[in-house]
């Protein structure tokens, strides 16, 4: 785990540092680039591909602690903005409509990494072309910025326009940090379906405070050599077959170190889409007030399976372990393991450090216990929102508008940069141009699930319970009605807790 600042808590493991870049004026203005050597930030969750390539940017997400919305709350309360408060909070619906922009320019934060120039550029021509307005792109580096952006969203020269981890639209929305989005939701969208991982965390007490952007997930990696040398020569497609499949795997491979499948101990996101198969939820929301619900029967249900399948074929050394030490990826490159669920840019770094096994690689959606099936999975990915004291609102809910459009999606956002698209719609129009090896992750986003949309959210992130939780479990430090029954007393305080 990797600490960003002290209020500010990186659960993901950081390969390296992020491009660092200049601001820049787009559309007809000579850029101003700091000409610093490109680096790259990777994270648990997400990537970009398109058929015949794939994209070599990857994003990390920040994880917010309690104490970064407390701090925003105070300070928008001594500059007299009010939690809740924002620019278009009335009711009802509105039009975005096309403002008259001549002679403006608006301030976009896009955090280093999402979104390429190339798409970035065309963003700013179309939206000059509309409006007048010019586009000043400012690039934000992870590090520290949760302190960067709890300042400038309490200030009156905020920018118009902030690029957000969809988990950390609840914190700033809570605190009264972001514009109201309701009112123009239906505009937004245009008949999209939007991706629940993506919508769900922007959606605080039943108001819209971010669009979805883009988004990535985990599919299940694996070796198919080493498969085939066990006699499995299918992908399998349901539950069932996938632990036939591992059984003949682990036969083949009786080794103490070896792992059938590699599932770490601390693995929550992989825990949690057991649960969520087995129809169980963290929590649910009735009426503002948050009950932690992973002691239910069918949470349970699903903690109990994720426990056997983690027993079964992951080695004993990995029950009270995360996945940063070891990598999967390094697991998997040093012949430890036959699977493992994970990211797309994992499999990047199992072909930098084993070029010879790029052949042997294949993935798939980890079925579901339901047959025809694929599990939930936790979606990572950006949305935009607008500061509610940006000085720009009409024009910042216009770039809103470009940048979420079916066709900007489909023919920046995926095909120039390959990101997943932020509607089911999409991702069914563009699943003929994703090449084999990143398709599931694309027919897995489908199925994506939402944390809870609440502040206090980022107190279960930051505080490493949830992986504590599963990890009880997978050790037999407690049954898994145990480390429900305590893990869900926490959710029920924590997600309670207002800024």
């Amino acid at each position: 785990m990797t600490t960003g600042s002290s209020i500010c808590v990186d659960l993901f493991d950081i390969r390296d540092a992020a491009e660092t870049r200049g601001s820049k004026d787009v559309a007809g203005t000579d850029p101003t680039v700091d000409k610093v050597p490109p680096r790259v930030f990777y994270c648990e969750y997400a990537t970009s591909f398109h058929k015949g390539r794939t994209k070599g940017v990857i994003v990390t997400r920040t994880r917010f602690a309690a104490l970064g919305a407390l701090a925003l709350a105070g300070a928008l309360a001594l500059t007299g903005c009010s939690a809740g408060s924002n620019a278009a909070s009335d009711g009802g619906t509105k039009s975005i409509g096309t403002p008259d922009g001549k002679g403006k320019t608006i301030t976009v934060w896009m955090m280093n990494g999402d979104l390429s120039d190339k798409v970035l550029d065309a963003a700013g021509k179309q939206f000059t072309a509309d409006t007048g307005a010019k586009v000043k792109i400012q690039t934000q580096q992870w590090d520290g910025i949760t302190t960067k952006l709890t300042t400038a969203l309490a200030q009156s020269d905020a920018p118009d326009v902030v690029d957000l981890g969809n988990t950390q639209v609840p914190v700033y929305a809570a605190a009264g940090g972001l514009t109201d989005l309701t009112p123009y939701r239906d505009e937004l969208k245009d008949g999209q379906t939007w991706l629940t991982g993506l919508e769900g965390p922007a959606t605080v007490d039943d108001k819209l405070y971010g669009a979805p952007l883009f988004a990535g997930n985990r599919a299940v990696v694996y070796d198919k050599q080493v498969w085939k040398d066990a006699g499995v020569t299918d992908v399998p497609t349901t539950y069932d077959e996938l632990t036939a499949d591992l059984d003949k795997v682990k036969a083949a491979n009786p080794a103490s170190d070896f792992s059938a499948f590699y599932m770490p101990g601390q693995y929550w996101y992989g825990g949690l889409q057991c649960v969520w198969d087995a129809g169980g939820e963290i929590a649910t929301d009735k009426g503002g007030k948050w009950t932690g619900t992973l002691d239910s029967a069918d949470a349970v249900e699903g903690l109990t399976a994720w426990k056997d399948f983690q027993n079964t074929y992951s080695a004993k050394s990995t029950q009270d372990i995360n996945t940063d030490k070891p990598s999967q990826s390094d697991v998997f490159a040093q012949g430890n393991t036959s699977a493992f669920l994970g990211s797309a840019w994992e499999i990047g770094s199992i072909t930098t450090a084993k070029p010879e096994l790029a052949d042997r690689i294949g993935t798939f959606p980890m079925p579901s216990s339901t047959a025809g099936k694929t599990q939930p999975v936790f979606l990572g990915g950006s949305d935009l929102g607008i500061p509610a004291k940006a000085e720009n609102q009409e024009l910042a809910l216009y770039y809103l508008k470009i940048l979420t459009s079916k066709e900007f999606q489909q023919d920046q956002v995926f095909g120039v940069d390959g990101w997943e698209p932020n509607s089911t719609e999409l991702l069914d129009a563009v699943a003929g141009d994703v090449d084999e090896l990143h398709k599931p992750y694309f027919e897995a986003a489908g199925t994506s699930r939402p944390t809870p949309a609440t502040p206090g959210w980022a107190t279960i992130e930051g505080d490493a319970s949830f992986q504590s939780m599963f990890a009880d479990v997978a050790t037999g430090r407690k049954s898994p009605e145990q480390a429900a029954e305590g893990f869900s007393k926490h959710l029920t305080t924590a997600l309670n807790a207002q800024p």
